[in-house]
């Protein structure tokens, strides 16, 4: 993902935000980051939406610090 800085000279500069360090990451960073199927992530999504995927548009969102607890409290996925 490419994020604009703008300064004040008006030149933009691109640069790239690690997913180690995004809040929300999308169902293809999700399960790359997690090491989790695509179909397994989405499903997860839709099962738990409020709890730590949000619907925004038409795409679900995974929040990774409250994945990052669900994971750590679930025995199996």
């Amino acid at each position: 993902m490419k994020v604009e800085k703008h300064d004040t000279s008006g030149s933009m500069e691109n640069t790239l935000v690690p997913v180690s360090e995004k809040y929300t990451l999308t169902i293809k960073e999700a399960a790359s980051y997690f090491n989790i199927g695509t179909k397994k992530m989405r499903r997860m999504a839709e099962d738990n939406r409020g709890r730590f995927a949000v619907f925004s548009g038409n795409r679900y969102l995974i929040i990774r610090p409250q994945f990052e607890k669900f994971i750590s409290a679930s025995s199996e996925i």
